[in-house]
């Protein structure tokens, strides 16, 4: 509710009111990951990254960061690697634009992403990773407020050093992790939890994530996210997955409610829709637009994260599956022009309306930042206002 008054407090009925939303609160992503790797094409890459997003995950994979003990590709100048900007090349783009900042990830076991020289010795190894923790936190816990500070733990293969666990669903150094990243990152940090499509389902407590994340917070470990991926690496896989049973709304919210209850934010953190076969971007368009509609409507969820923006800057299978929302030069497909219906107009409030008797304008918007225009006696001035889902939305507006 608004409440529009004069310099002297008095209320000013019939004033005309264009309110313009201008941000989300709700943090609509995707990976950053060819940040200035694009040649020609940087131009056009940034210019749809920021059409549809204000949320970008840099990529902190340890292998890359850090190819030789001690040798950090923290700046620009480092040495190139594809899909592995410096994260401060990042930081910049992100502080320029505005976007919200995430950090992937902190701990991940998989051999393909750490570094040839990592400590096989399980001590050796957490006293790195307690380095790794602290020169991260220092240089970038200030301006990344998001973390994924365990990635895929519950896929973690027996091979990996600090492997143990009390059974399959609760690897021991999930707890010693999150645990040591609290103590180096900033109290405003959100450290959050990570891991693969199949625990999207099902909505009953057999589901291993859910029982995983009960055990740590009823243990007093202090994740504070929980995060789904979305992968569907093949045609073959999306079409199985669209004919299964487990395709059905109600699967998918029965489960994100069950995870609601433990007042965590949630997150859609990775996706991957692919474009592939016939009738693919039809179906990729389709599927996009009805899947967003779903999580946006989920209790709890916070971010939606697309994987990758344009086809051929993807890895490995997320690349032949064609997936990503634009061509190879950032041509947009039909699941990126869905996209942007949806976060650039459906979910934007923007209307025109009068103050009543007592100087109140009351109308329901979407979370995030507003211009306010208001014209009285043929004087007009623009007031900011923030609508959150933290707070009680009510302001007045006094005219000079």
């Amino acid at each position: 509710m608004l409440t529009i008054v004069d310099a002297t407090g008095k209320p000013l009925p019939g004033a005309e009111v264009k309110i313009s939303q201008k941000s989300h609160e709700f943090l609509f992503g995707c990976n950053i990951f060819v940040l200035g790797q694009m040649k020609e094409k940087n131009e056009a890459y940034e210019e749809a990254f920021l059409k549809l997003f204000n949320f970008a995950t840099i990529p902190f994979y340890w292998d890359d960061l850090e190819p030789e003990s001690g040798e950090l590709r923290f700046t620009e100048g480092s040495p190139y690697i594809w899909r592995r900007p410096p994260p401060d090349r990042a930081v910049a783009f992100g502080k320029k634009h505005g976007l919200t900042l995430k950090g992937h990830p902190l701990l991940w076991h998989s051999g393909a992403h750490n570094p040839h020289w990592m400590p096989k010795a399980p001590d050796e190894l957490k006293q790195r990773y307690l380095r790794r923790f602290q020169e991260i936190a220092e240089r970038y816990a200030k301006d990344i407020p998001i973390w994924d500070g365990v990635n895929e733990s519950l896929v973690c293969s027996a091979d990996f050093p600090l492997f143990s666990a009390e059974n399959r669903n609760h690897p021991t150094y999930v707890p010693w992790a999150f645990t040591e990243q609290q103590k180096r990152f900033r109290p405003e940090n959100l450290l959050m939890i990570n891991d693969v499509t199949t625990f999207n389902w099902p909505a009953d407590e057999t589901n291993r994530y859910y029982q995983q994340c009960r055990k740590l917070l009823d243990d007093g470990i202090p994740i504070e996210g929980i995060g789904f991926q979305f992968h569907f690496f093949s045609r073959k896989a999306l079409d199985g997955y669209l004919g299964g049973g487990q395709c059905d709304p109600n699967t998918l919210l029965d489960t994100y409610e069950m995870f609601a209850e433990f007042g965590l934010p949630l997150w859609i953190t990775e996706i991957t829709i692919g474009s592939a076969g016939d009738d693919g971007l039809a179906i990729q368009g389709r599927v996009a637009r009805d899947i967003y509609r779903l999580w946006f409507s989920a209790p709890k969820m916070a971010g939606i994260t697309w994987w990758n923006l344009g086809d051929g800057t993807a890895h490995g299978n997320e690349g032949i599956a064609g997936g990503g929302l634009a061509d190879e030069d950032f041509n947009p497909k039909p699941a990126c022009n869905a996209l942007d219906r949806l976060i650039n107009h459906d979910w934007k409030t923007n209307l025109e309306t009068k103050s009543n008797a007592d100087g109140r304008v009351i109308f329901h918007g979407f979370h995030g930042g507003y211009d306010v225009e208001v014209t009285h006696a043929g004087k007009s001035h623009t007031f900011p206002l923030k609508i959150s889902s933290k707070q009680a939305a009510q302001a007045t507006l006094t005219m000079p």
